[in-house]
């Protein structure tokens, strides 16, 4: 790997080399390198590109990673991964995008990820977006994720989006079963002309499912964003719904939450908040020794980690 694949690896996917264990690395629209492990196999799709990840049931404290690199301009790379997390399983699932465009025309990828979560496994997914380059070509990003949770799986997913992407549209469905529980968090910072929309359906159809989406963002210079999370219970069930913002200089935010019950024992909550930094909390750092620009970096850090 060159200097730029080396640096998009860490920043996606928190490597510095290949990793252990089962890995996919995808570059520029080719398989770069993959290894399975006894519990952890990775095959290529017979009829679209992309993965099938099959875990066996009852694999514990393993982990897969299948970061995608792009460094060509110009490149349209779509994706179709699919998990088979076995019942019992406990893994960590690690994937993210970085997009070097060094061109004038749009470098994108889209990535659709289908879960299956049996019956009882355990799954924490992180999926890490990133663009860089010094062309003036796009750096788009768009990953579909759709997750369905068998009676008691559970999972975590962390979706980021790091900086550097000019567009991106993220859909994110999710089904949950009888103690079913999925926490989703997503994290966005955009600046320039960047837009970002988020759409995410939820439906708890389990007696006992539960479900918490919590979305955190920036929006800085004259960048936009839009987030649109629904959730909608049909069994007893709880869920809460969070979306949190700062919106700086000229930038534009919406988030329109919206809860549905189907069920006289569902139980569902929605917040949502858009405001710019407290000028006390400014003040208060730079009374410890930080310029304002420095204050203001430090505030932003602590909202998005």
């Amino acid at each position: 790997m060159n200097a730029v694949e080396r640096r998009i690896l860490k920043e996606v996917a928190g490597l510095h080399d290949i990793p252990r264990g089962a890995y996919n690395i995808r570059k520029n629209g080719e398989g770069m390198g993959r290894e399975s492990t006894a519990n952890i196999e990775i095959r290529s799709k017979e009829d679209k590109p992309g993965i099938d990840v099959i875990i066996k049931p009852g694999t514990k404290g393993e982990s897969v990673h299948i970061p995608v690199i792009i460094t060509e301009t110009g490149l349209e790379d779509v994706v179709y991964n699919t998990f088979y997390v076995g019942e019992g399983s406990d893994v960590l699932i690690v994937a993210g995008c970085g997009i070097h465009n060094p061109g004038a025309r749009k470098s994108q990828h889209d990535g659709i990820h289908d879960f299956i979560i049996c019956r009882g496994a355990r799954v924490r997914y992180v999926e890490k977006h990133y663009g860089e380059g010094e062309g003036t070509g796009g750096r788009v990003l768009n990953p579909k994720t759709v997750v369905e949770i068998e009676e008691g799986g559970y999972a975590e997913f962390e979706l980021v989006q790091i900086k550097g992407v000019d567009s991106t549209k993220r859909r994110t469905e999710a089904v949950i079963h009888k103690n079913g529980h999925i926490v989703i968090t997503e994290r966005l910072l955009t600046h320039g002309n960047q837009q970002a929309e988020s759409e995410m359906l939820v439906e708890l159809v389990g007696e006992n499912s539960a479900a918490q989406i919590v979305s955190r963002s920036v929006a800085q210079e004259e960048s936009s964003q839009v987030f649109y999370p629904r959730m909608a219970g049909f069994a007893k069930c709880r869920g809460h719904v969070q979306c949190d913002a700062i919106i700086m200089d000229r930038a534009v935010v919406r988030a329109i939450p919206e809860i549905a019950a189907h069920h006289a024992d569902a139980q569902l909550v929605h917040e949502a908040a858009i405001g710019k930094i407290a000028g006390e909390q400014i003040i208060k750092l730079m009374s410890l020794g930080l310029t304002e620009k420095e204050a203001e970096e430090t505030i932003l850090q602590g909202f998005l980690k």
